[in-house]
């Protein structure tokens, strides 16, 4: 329980059943993007399966895809800002903080 609560303060949410809302929302988009998977790569080429390229691709493909399903489902549960925020913190993380000061 103590755990939740960290998790509840550091994400700055009101009550135990906003964090728990989002954990749903991760939940449900991690098992949508493992759903996913066969299927995008599978668009891509059959022949790539179990190679160094067929995880180059997946990580570059999904991505983009996770994040858009997360913001979805997040609009869904009704947790459209706290997600954007989210995706802008993790933006900001591997794009780096200089070039966003940089466009300031």
């Amino acid at each position: 329980m103590r755990y939740l609560k960290k998790l509840q303060s550091k994400w700055k949410l009101e009550s135990m059943t906003d964090l728990v809302i989002v954990l749903i929302v991760f939940a449900s988009t991690g098992f949508t993007v493992m759903f996913l998977k066969g299927e995008l790569l599978g668009l891509i080429s059959k022949e790539v399966a179990d190679s160094t390229l067929y995880s180059v691709l997946y990580y570059i493909f999904i991505l983009p895809i996770y994040n858009l399903i997360l913001l979805f489902y997040g609009l869904i549960f009704g947790k459209f800002k706290f997600f954007w925020e989210f995706e802008l913190r993790m933006w900001k993380r591997l794009v780096g903080s200089k070039v966003n000061e940089e466009s300031k």
